[in-house]
């Protein structure tokens, strides 16, 4: 479980890690402007009161960040410069919500740029690593946590009378962001005696699905959104997660993890040589048509112990990949992407010996939580009728709050802002077609593939995990939001995005991401390590 929960927060030390390299862009000083950091004043947002603001001097050195339940770990942060620590509550008057929203702003060597840091799961926003990787790059930073909980806390999410609380979903799905935005650029402008020059957003998953939602919904906020990938289709992805737990039991079959990562390694390796590139990755999962069935019979080796593959378990594996369908057979969204770890399909053993099924805490939630409003709810009950059933009550109740899905970007490419994404195509837990879906709905929503291009751009990262997480094998981008940057303030559109990834032994691997839809292929010749021996092809839309 723990690495499942790692694998979901991922997109904060991401965030942080494309820091450094954006912030050379920058030339603006604050060198010739007075710097406060007391008696900050601010305006309530449309809507809202301010129930309090607090501002101190951090001193330069190690920002330490308490364990953030789940999770036991104290986080470091080193190298970080003196900085304005600024913490604002604002509540909705008659909602009794208490939105918390802190600004942190570097004494010296501010860039004139804005960065909000999204949140990962259930969390709104960030808890000090993003907001520290920022303002060591020069950024002044903000973030919220909208009046919610951690990762896995929805305490929040009922009321009293069993209800779903839909004024803190709000605050989640959309509005404590957008004012989180409002409120940060009023601090900057109060601190440094002038106003941002760029402002972006920052954010993997939650966070990624939080920049989309502002392009949709508030398109002069930010003038560049880095969304890595976003938790857009919220609604139908949340239940579609919970799939292949369903799988399991309907089927009454539970594969151990060995099981499961023989079915990937033989996947990857019949399907490796489809991009004519010997480097263990599946270039583009949607053209790999490995079928399952051909282990059954094959002897693997879990906890030094002998299990033969079954059919059973090749039948499961296939549905996985698959993805959920009515009874009837219907596709109802994608499934779990060839070469992708089975995170969603986790198991364990129960008391009595027996391997039963451990759902990801994320879809779990939102099933028993939001859709069924009985937190205890025992989702190993949910058959293949129920499961559509949940699916469409989910698309039905939840679209409009937070769906962000809406392909009308017209208002934010009129505003001139700039959108890119990248998605690992070994997503297991928010698997890259839905983005690519909603990229494929955006283009004749928006004039066209070539108009999109003008101010939306999706590269994917074959063999990259969720957020870049600890299970990725293929090469991940180095500094998106450099590239975002340039692309906002210089012009310079990506044609491509650097990516790397170093393995165990210290041997790195590069490679360059293609525009969507190109795809990149290994050009025959030269070290299928190295970025230069590939090229981007393109495919036909």
């Amino acid at each position: 479980m723990k690495r499942l929960l790692i694998i979901f927060a991922a997109g904060v030390p991401l965030a942080a890690a494309c820091l450094p390299a954006a912030a050379s862009a920058g030339t603006a000083s604050s060198a010739a402007v007075p710097f406060t950091c007391s008696s900050i004043s601010v305006k309530a947002p449309a809507g809202t009161t301010v129930e309090s603001v607090t501002a101190e001097r951090r001193a330069a050195g190690t920002v330490t960040i308490p364990p953030v339940p789940p999770f036991t770990e104290v986080v470091k942060i080193p190298d970080v410069p003196a900085y304005c620590d600024v913490t604002l509550t604002l509540t909705h008057p008659g909602v009794g919500d208490h939105a918390k929203v802190r600004v942190w702003l570097p004494e010296t060597g501010w860039t004139g740029r804005f960065q909000a840091v999204g949140g990962s799961a259930f969390a709104a926003g960030d808890y000090g690593a993003g907001l520290a990787g920022a303002i060591k790059s020069g950024y002044a930073a903000a973030t919220t946590d909208a009046g919610v909980g951690t990762y896995i806390d929805t305490s929040w999410a009922l009321n009293s009378d069993g209800k779903v609380n839909t004024a803190l979903l709000k605050n989640f799905a959309d509005r404590s962001q957008h004012e989180m935005t409002v409120v940060g650029k009023q601090v900057v402008n109060e601190v440094y005696g002038r106003p941002v020059s760029y402002s972006y957003w920052n954010g993997c998953s939650t966070g990624g699905r939080q920049g989309y939602m502002e392009a949709q919904r508030h398109p002069d906020d930010f003038d560049g959104i880095l969304a890595t990938a976003p938790a857009i289709n919220w609604d139908e992805f949340e239940v579609a997660t919970l799939w292949p737990q369903v799988v399991m039991n309907e089927e009454n079959t539970f594969p151990s993890p060995c099981k499961f990562n023989a079915f990937n390694e033989a996947a990857v390796k019949a399907c490796d040589p489809l991009d004519g590139a010997p480097d263990g990755l599946i270039g583009d999962p949607a053209t790999c048509t490995f079928d399952p069935r051909r282990l059954i019979g094959k002897s693997v080796e879990c906890d030094g112990e002998q299990e033969t593959i079954t059919a059973a378990d090749a039948a499961v594996v296939r549905k996985i990949w698959d993805g959920p369908r009515t009874p009837s057979g219907k596709k109802l969204w994608s499934g779990i992407p060839i070469g992708a770890g089975f995170d969603l399909a986790g198991t364990r053993v129960d008391a009595d010996g027996n391997r039963v099924g451990a759902p990801f805490p994320v879809p779990a939630i939102w099933a028993s939580t939001f859709l069924k409003r009985l937190p205890s709810y025992d989702l190993s009950t949910i058959t293949y009728a129920e499961f559509a059933k949940l699916f469409e009550q989910s698309q039905a109740e939840y679209d409009t709050i937070i769906g962000t899905d809406d392909p009308d970007l017209s208002a934010f490419r009129r505003s001139g802002g700039k959108l890119l994404t990248w998605h690992g195509q070994a997503d297991e837990l928010i698997p890259a077609q839905g983005t690519v879906d909603y990229r494929r709905r955006v283009e004749p929503a928006m004039g066209g593939a070539r108009r999109v291009d003008d101010f939306y751009r999706l590269f994917l990262a074959p063999g990259v995990s969720h957020c870049a997480g600890p299970t990725s094998t293929g090469p991940q981008p180095t500094d998106a939001l450099g590239a975002l940057t340039a692309w906002v303030e210089q012009g310079k559109a990506p044609q491509t995005l650097s990516a790397a990834i170093t393995d165990s032994s210290g041997k790195t691997a590069t490679r360059k991401l293609c525009l969507y839809p190109s795809v990149s292929r290994y050009s025959g010749h030269g070290d299928p390590a190295d970025a230069g021996s590939y090229y981007c092809a393109p495919v036909r839309r």
